[in-house]
């Protein structure tokens, strides 16, 4: 049994739904300390952080995952259990074997082989960890940045150990991720009866020429990395339930996915301009739950891409896809961030797994990677 597997297999077996961590990071913990890892354990709320950095010097290069878990799901649809680590036909299957507890096992036995290769490498190596990345994500890695932007901490470069292969392990790596700002509008109107119209001001009939102009607007045109920024509405409401009722105001929830072509101000202003043209009453409150970030091709990507290739013979392609993931916090200390982990196919379902060839290759990337940066 390699060592990567049989360390992801112990995390598996730990019942951390989120925001527990159930013992995840004293296994890690314990692997890391004997390499000379300082261990800093930061408790925020029910949630456990752990910052481990080996040396003080630069560059300093950090993993950076999350030891919780989504719920299981109905247990009579799994085919064995979801925190009983099995191996069926090549696969290890449990909750969190592909989002992250390979990736975790991975980087830890890559980092045990780089340092016993090269116990005087140049730089640091650190390890960021927490277990509220599934969830709300604000007592996690946002208040470990926070702690490290107060002691004047940065970091190099980052790998973010989310699972990002699509059909074989290294062939997408995402070297940024867009924005996520959220707003709550409220349009106003007056309530009465619906047969008499000219008594009433419906706010469903006043905001939709609106959301017609918003939703046809081209926010910007994207970039070489990011498609255009995205605006869509997830929820309407309206009315009293009564069916004779014109309602006195309609509630739309909705958000922007953005890219670095737009700006967070520039996106607030030009929403507000459009009701505004409109002659809308309203109500706006705004989320901000992400800025975009991007590490465009460098020492990173070209660490990792040339590592990839090494280890597996793929042709890694750079991505911003998908959602928001906590390289969005720690870009704010650290100029190049990417993501690499394993294949994504089954993260979050029913028999999540992953290959075990696949944990072995990851942790020789990760050690490769760690060798371009901090031997080369």
């Amino acid at each position: 049994m390699s060592e990567t597997l049989h360390l992801a297999e112990q995390l598996i077996s730990r019942r951390s739904l989120t925001p527990a961590d159930d013992g995840c990071l004293d296994i890690i913990g314990a692997r890391l300390a004997p390499l000379g890892f300082s261990l800093d354990k930061m408790r925020c709320g029910e949630v456990d952080n752990l910052w481990a950095r080996r040396g003080n010097a630069g560059p300093l290069m950090c993993f950076a995952g999350h030891t919780d878990v989504v719920p299981t799901g109905p247990l009579d649809q799994w085919n064995s259990g979801p925190f009983t680590p099995t191996v069926r036909d090549g696969m290890l299957y449990g909750r969190g074997a592909a989002d992250m507890k390979g990736s975790l096992a991975a980087f830890v036995t890559a980092i045990e082989k780089f340092v016993a290769h090269h116990p005087q490498h140049r730089g640091s190596i650190a390890v960021l960890l927490t277990s509220d990345e599934e969830g709300v994500a604000v007592d996690g890695t946002v208040r470990v940045v926070e702690a490290l932007r107060e002691r004047n901490e940065t970091i190099d470069y980052c790998i973010v150990a989310e699972p990002t292969s699509v059909a074989k392990t290294g062939d997408t790596i995402k070297n940024g991720r867009r924005g996520s700002l959220s707003g709550t509008l409220t349009v106003k109107g007056v309530q009465g009866h619906i047969a008499y119209p000219h008594l009433v001001r419906n706010p469903i009939h006043h905001a939709a020429p609106a959301i017609a102009e918003l939703a046809a607007t081209t926010w910007d045109e994207g970039n070489e990395y990011f498609p255009p920024t995205s605006w869509q509405i997830s929820n309407i409401h309206g009315g009293t339930g009564a069916a004779n009722v014109v309602p006195g105001t309609v509630e739309i929830l909705f958000n922007f996915r953005f890219s670095t072509a737009s700006t967070v101000d520039d996106l607030k202003n030009e929403f507000c301009a459009i009701l505004d043209r409109h002659g809308l009453e309203y109500d706006l409150c705004w989320e901000l739950s992400g800025k975009p970030y991007l590490t465009p091709r460098g020492n990173l990507v070209d660490a990792v891409s040339a590592a990839i290739r090494e280890a597996t013979g793929v042709t890694t392609e750079l991505s911003t896809g998908g959602g928001t993931s906590d390289g969005r916090f720690i870009a704010d200390i650290c100029p190049q961030v990417i993501e690499l982990g394993p294949l994504n196919a089954t993260i979050h379902k029913i028999n999540e797994c992953v290959a075990v060839a696949d944990l072995d290759a990851l942790s020789e990337i990760y050690r490769l990677t760690l060798s371009k940066l901090l031997t080369e």
